[in-house]
């Protein structure tokens, strides 16, 4: 086969341009016919020769060299892609998004795409030549709503999904900046009393051959040690993060980290009702596509980051493919949410699972949303109230020793 660049005219005399692969020009004329597309030019691909691989396409050729699209460029991509197909071919929505693209990155991996749709291949079989561009479960969605001819439906639910997700992380992200700047500084301040205003006034005091109270006696004590072994202390913490990054790439360690990280009260907490949001979510899709519940746990689980909820959604599969009932392997994983197994229980009773993971979904994810914000607008106060107990100590250790002089001046 060799690959062939194109100019031609579609049914409402628009120039199209593209590169396919053909035995021969004959061959490529055909080909474009049955597009409905007349060929103005055809000619070899140079974008194949300078490759370096003669008769593969440029398509071929970019695969595996596109990075992964941010969430929030493949939200709107998801969402523009969404909106065109509802009113023209998938070449011609993804040719318009790919000219307003504004990032050369991002335009190159959707012209890659358009590119290989162009070709002839089948949309999520495009999008998966573009290396890390699109992740699996994305794919996976795409070619779903592709086999059902239910394409136009399921982008807009990953459109909606994409967007939900990325809203929370911006709110996530928007109620940390002001708590983590705040800790930051107050951590600075705390650390400036220590190593610069505590020695000045400790010189201050050892010229009066008093005995100092205990507690200033303790703060001298840390600000010695701060100023003498502060550098130790902070390559002993480097390294011991160092350490943990590295033992966590043992898998055995990372299992036992992460199902220790599932029993801790809150973030223990958060993570199951995220994940467990997402597999639904996810499993409703699938379903509504009309693809197995199989295909959606086993492709679930390759995108689970937390080891231990990875193992028990890979457990649910296999007992799903040996016959058993979904909401019987969620049980015994005893990792999800409560409400989360009888809403599936109870779908799988009545027949209506598909709306029954739609509505577990929107409960759990309404529950984080509440959750987070919730633990996030606490975040502030406790610092404040944390670093002003620090500098209210630090402060009383100096004004105690003056208290105890002017005392001894009045008796």
């Amino acid at each position: 086969m060799a690959a062939f660049d194109y100019v031609a005219a579609d049914a409402g005399g628009r120039t199209v341009r593209g590169t396919l692969t053909a035995a021969d020009e004959a061959a490529a004329r055909a080909l474009l016919a049955r597009r409905r597309l007349a060929a103005l030019e055809i000619t070899p691909s140079r974008g194949a020769v300078r490759n370096g691989t003669p008769g593969r396409s440029r398509t071929e050729a970019a695969s595996g060299k596109a990075g992964r699209l941010g969430a929030r460029t493949l939200a709107l991509v998801t969402r523009q892609l969404a909106t065109l197909v509802t009113v023209s071919p998938v070449e011609e929505a993804l040719r318009a998004i790919a000219l307003q693209a504004d990032r050369p990155a991002v335009r190159a991996v959707l012209e890659g795409v358009h590119g290989g749709v162009l070709e002839g291949r089948r949309l999520s079989d495009a999008m998966a030549l573009q290396g890390q561009a699109f992740p699996p479960l994305y794919r996976a969605m795409v070619s779903a709503g592709e086999t059902s001819g239910a394409l136009a439906p399921i982008l807009e639910r990953l459109a909606d999904g994409l967007e939900r997700d990325e809203a929370v992380r911006g709110k996530v992200i928007t109620a940390l900046v002001y708590p983590a700047v705040l800790a930051v500084v107050a951590l600075g301040v705390v650390i400036a009393l220590m190593t610069f205003v505590v020695p000045r006034v400790v010189e201050q005091f050892e010229s009066m051959n008093q005995t100092l109270p205990l507690l200033t006696r303790l703060v001298i004590g840390l600000s010695d040690g701060l100023r003498a072994w502060g550098w130790l202390a902070a390559l002993l913490l480097a390294a011991a993060v160092a350490g943990g990054v590295a033992a966590l790439r043992n898998p055995a360690l990372r299992l036992q980290a992460d199902t220790v990280l599932l029993r801790l009260p809150l973030v223990g907490r958060l993570t199951r009702d995220l994940h467990g949001a997402k597999m639904a979510r996810t499993l409703s899709t699938m379903i509504a596509a009309g693809l197995p519940v199989l295909e959606g746990l086993t492709i679930t689980a390759r995108t689970v980051s937390n080891r231990r909820l990875r193992q028990a959604t890979q457990t649910m599969a296999e007992a799903v493919r040996e016959g058993g009932g979904l909401s019987a392997a969620m049980r015994r994983a005893d990792v999800f949410p409560p409400i989360l197994v009888t809403m599936t229980a109870s779908g799988e009773a009545s027949g209506r699972l598909e709306p029954m993971m739609e509505r577990a979904a929107d409960y759990l994810e309404r529950e984080f949303s509440t959750f987070t914000a919730v633990m996030l607008s606490l975040i502030e106060p406790a610092i404040i109230v944390v670093m002003g107990g620090v500098v209210a100590v630090i402060i009383l250790s100096i004004l105690l020793p003056i208290l105890q002089i002017n005392t001894l001046a009045m008796g």
